[in-house]
């Protein structure tokens, strides 16, 4: 059975400079440096693809690390969001038939976003992938509207990832338990998940899909928590003065990745909200490296052999216009 993971990070050197350069660098950036990560994320070449053996996956959708270029100023993002996106073409194109990519956009410079979306697609990259926000720009503002409609016009899906919280959420919110705690905290342990599901939230209240219907969503890490909220979650709907409620938005617009949690449970909760054909498959590579093993033993917890497939390779194909 073919197995695409559509969540498979990498990053380059020039990247990983301009972030630590910033005043106040990204703190999560640390965990590109745990053990063997960092060299894990710049190989674009044999390293990944015998790690893709290992594993039983068939073809990555290649995913710049967090936060990408969205703390640069906007002509260093539009620099290197060209060159990450050239890279990653390059990769592809040198191993076409087991690498794809999501694009990099220069969200802190809105007016250019669109033209990179089309330059990237033009490369062939099949979608690509944001953060919740640009500074202190949220992706529901106004100035991102035409993004969304061109992502929805040229069928580019949209990953919205986590990455850290403001720091005057931070200061609010997730500090006081010790310095490592509280990085801990503000990312992988909450608060990454709760920011990006703010975050895709905010773009349904804000009516980003009753004007752009076509436009697609991707989630990690099973619906960033969002999937447990929505009996709540619908009552926005009334104030939003939404067309329907947010749960109908999360059916039809919104796709759900496993981010390399293999929990069954998890999975079942998720098919008590959507539908099989809307879960898919990833890693998180390298930050999650489940074994062929693990994954095998995840898979047989579907119901069926065509819902296996679905989520397996089926949905992401059809989602990100994959052949098989």
């Amino acid at each position: 059975m073919t197995l695409i993971a559509i969540e498979e990070h990498w990053v380059t050197p020039g990247l990983t400079s301009a972030l630590k350069a910033l005043p106040r660098p990204d703190e999560s950036l640390a965990f590109n440096e745990m053990g063997d990560h960092q060299g894990r994320l710049e190989d674009l070449g044999e390293g990944r693809i015998a790690a893709m053996d290992a594993q039983g996956i068939d073809i990555s959708l290649l995913a710049l690390t967090p936060p990408g270029t969205q703390p640069l100023a906007p002509e260093q993002a539009r620099q290197l969001s060209r060159a990450a996106n050239d890279l990653a073409g390059a990769a592809v194109d040198k191993n076409p038939t087991r690498l794809r990519a999501l694009s990099t956009l220069p969200m802190s410079s809105p007016e250019h976003v669109v033209d990179e979306l089309v330059r990237a697609k033009g490369l062939g990259h099949v979608g690509t992938m944001v953060y919740g926000r640009s500074g202190d720009r949220f992706l529901d503002d106004p100035a991102f509207d035409e993004f969304f409609a061109a992502a929805a016009e040229l069928g580019q899906p949209v990953f919205i990832h986590p990455q850290i919280p403001s720091d005057a959420v931070r200061d609010a919110s997730y500090r006081g338990l010790g310095e490592l705690t509280d990085l801990g905290l503000a990312t992988f342990g909450w608060g990454w998940h709760l920011d990006t599901a703010t975050a895709a939230l905010r773009l349904i209240l804000r009516g980003t899909f009753d004007r752009n219907p076509a436009l697609q969503v991707v989630l990690g890490h099973w619906g960033e928590m969002l999937l447990f909220w929505l009996d709540r979650a619908d009552s926005l709907s009334r104030l939003a003065g939404l067309r329907r409620p947010v749960s109908d938005y999360i059916r039809t617009n919104f796709h759900i990745t496993a981010s390399g949690m293999l929990n069954p449970a998890l999975l079942h909760h998720a098919l008590s909200v959507t539908t099989v054909d809307r879960l898919i498959f990833s890693t998180d590579y390298p930050f999650q490296h489940p074994t062929r093993d693990e994954i095998d033993s995840f898979l047989g917890h579907f119901a069926s052999d065509e819902d296996r497939r679905k989520f397996s390779s089926a949905n992401a194909a059809a989602l990100f216009g994959l052949e098989l």
